[in-house]
């Protein structure tokens, strides 16, 4: 749903706490919804009711596009998202990691794809299957790939994801911590001046202020680095392979696929990128960020 800026916040070694906390799952399927297929879910925003640590996530309140506002203990709420979205789907908290048939894929054989996957020769074989096979034209929904354009290259996404919907434990995309800088929104701004580049299309946990000259994406050589943002520290994983997220409509923003058609053709289809934590702390808005290694 739609973001929230924080002034500070405790990051562990699940990200932000409180963070992704909640989804909304099919109750058919088993699949992990977000608003990469159903855009609606830009439209609502939610709300803890107490804040969240890293053992307890709390109930929310979440806002729908008519103003409704419905509880996640509510017995209506299932009835409500499910309407909104156009299938049966339910609110679910987190579940532990060691719950693997709750996050696994339900296409038959995930499990022994997902053991393939950890093997670097099987694992570009699928990530192949997976654009050009079966999957393809799923792939290009949830991406947002108009015919003619590329397909992200999954070899460099954790091998779990072949077999799970999100990282078992988490309802993260890939990795815990999003990161994204101003001079890789100015560098886009410049590339595409008619288009709205605000940082709320893009949902990262931290935007990192690389000054008022800067036009370029500096985190795309902070892959593999370590990054010290205040008192945490994380690690670059991969950049930020950019899905259908970003051109859709949110308060105040309208739907605009122009913004994905610059990722695309411009940047290699990434805009910041994904991180690890390596150092769990309390973080705040104007700290210093500096590249450790």
């Amino acid at each position: 749903m739609a973001g929230e800026r924080l002034e500070h916040s405790h990051v562990g070694c699940h990200g932000l706490w409180g963070d992704r906390g909640w989804a909304v799952r099919s109750e058919h399927t088993g699949q992990i919804h977000n608003a990469k297929r159903f855009p609606r879910l830009m439209q609502c925003t939610a709300t803890y009711r107490e804040p969240p640590t890293g053992d307890h996530i709390p109930h929310v309140d979440i806002i729908f596009p008519d103003g409704e506002t419905i509880g996640s203990d509510s017995p209506a709420l299932s009835a409500r998202l499910s309407d909104l979205m156009g299938r049966s789907v339910a609110l679910h908290p987190i579940r532990p990691a060691t719950d693997t048939t709750y996050y696994r894929r339900r296409e038959p054989g995930a499990a022994i794809i997902g053991a393939l996957a950890r093997y670097r020769p099987a694992k570009r074989v699928l990530a192949w299957m997976a654009a050009h096979g079966l999957a393809g034209g799923n792939l290009r929904e949830e991406f947002g790939r108009r015919r003619g354009e590329p397909l992200p290259d999954l070899t460099s996404v954790p091998a779990e994801l072949f077999e799970f919907y999100t990282p078992p434990g988490t309802y993260f995309d890939v990795f815990p911590v999003h990161v994204l800088t101003t001079g890789a929104l100015a560098m886009m701004a410049r590339l595409n001046p008619g288009a709205d580049w605000d940082v709320r299309r893009f949902r990262p946990n931290i935007l990192v202020d690389t000054g008022p000259d800067a036009a370029e994406q500096i985190e795309c050589r902070w892959t593999g680095q370590r990054v010290r943002i205040g008192r945490i520290t994380v690690k670059g994983e991969m950049p930020t392979i950019r899905c259908a997220m970003p051109m859709h409509a949110q308060s105040g923003l309208p739907r605009d696929p122009s913004i994905l058609r610059t990722i695309v053709r411009e940047a290699d289809q990434c805009l910041g990128f994904y991180a690890s934590v390596v150092e769990a702390g309390n973080v705040r808005l104007g700290e210093s960020v500096e590249v450790a290694d």
